[in-house]
């Protein structure tokens, strides 16, 4: 393939995997080509396997925009997100700064792409960064998008005591899950965010191996945030640039307009519980003494029961 001009090369490379996911990809694709660029950009399309033929059809629709490179990737079959998500990133130009994972159920703001570059160009310090995620249902802020790690104590709080974050929103101690506490209006650093939308500088990725395969669903997010931290990079939440999230419409694990069937919901419930045991494993069993791992893992059990039978029966 000839190489592109120096003032074709691009700054920032967006991801964005596919799985049957056609109708919200063209009102993405849409959106993106309504993006007000002054720099280049190229957008990765990586197809796990669709039954919808959505990458072809995209193809074939060729979308353009003179500051934007499509490129399209298929897998011959679903590898999953965090495996889809990697390889991309291998066929992405080297020259980009910048790396976004952002999810086919999403539109994004015309000013979104290129305000994350200028504000990430003029704040170097600022590893990793996401956006203002707008449930697109509801026009509220999506709490995932600015949140803390699922450590026992945070989870325990959410999912037990959840009166306690509203007779309390102020008390960091009892909104740690959500940092409900906190004022989303600001940037700000964060400990994780949701994988809809999830901006990294390339060397951050490079330096801890991007995506986590061990999750084939739900859960990567949290680790790949994880370990940035770990490594000894940030996470800044930037309210000022927003995307719309279809969230749960497709997946069927939210009780939205989709005809997801419940047993959709419930396989969809039980591979968030599932992601929640790896990530345990994976980052904070050396964090708690052996006695307290029955207790912890007795409590995700117990979690996964009652969020299948709401699912399954409610």
């Amino acid at each position: 393939m000839k190489p592109l001009p120096k003032n074709k090369l691009p700054v920032l490379s967006v991801i964005i995997l596919d799985y049957n996911a056609l109708t919200y990809l063209q009102k993405l694709f849409e959106s993106i080509c309504r993006s007000v660029l002054t720099s280049q950009i190229e957008v990765i399309l990586v197809d796990n396997a669709s039954a919808d033929n959505s990458l072809e059809i995209l193809k074939k629709t060729k979308y353009s925009h003179p500051k934007i490179n499509f490129k399209y990737l298929q897998n011959g079959h679903n590898i999953g997100f965090a495996a889809g998500n990697n390889r991309a990133v291998d066929i992405t130009d080297p020259a980009s700064k910048y790396i976004l994972f952002l999810n086919p159920d999403t539109s994004v703001d015309p000013d979104t792409f290129q305000g994350m570059i200028d504000y990430l160009d003029k704040h170097p310090k600022i590893d990793t960064a996401t956006c203002h995620v707008t449930l697109a249902l509801t026009g509220q802020l999506q709490p995932e998008c600015h949140r803390g790690f699922p450590t026992p104590w945070n989870s325990f709080c959410h999912f037990f005591l959840p009166f306690m974050s509203r007779l309390f929103p102020k008390v960091a101690i009892f909104n740690g899950y959500l940092l409900g506490h906190q004022d989303y209006s600001k940037v700000q650093p964060i400990d994780c965010c949701v994988g809809a939308f999830y901006m990294l500088r390339r060397p951050v990725g490079d330096k801890i191996g991007w995506w986590n395969e061990k999750y084939f669903m739900y859960g990567e997010d949290l680790d790949i945030c994880y370990k940035v931290k770990k490594a000894g990079y940030n996470l800044f939440f930037i309210p000022f640039y927003k995307i719309n999230h279809y969230q749960g419409v497709s997946s069927g694990i939210k009780k939205t307009k989709s005809a997801a069937s419940r047993e959709t919901r419930v396989r969809s419930t039980k591979a968030t519980t599932n992601a929640m045991r790896v990530f345990y494993q994976e980052n904070l069993l050396g964090d708690y003494p052996v006695f307290m791992h029955p207790t912890i893992k007795l409590g995700i059990s117990f979690l996964e029961f009652y969020r299948v039978f709401k699912a399954r029966y409610l």
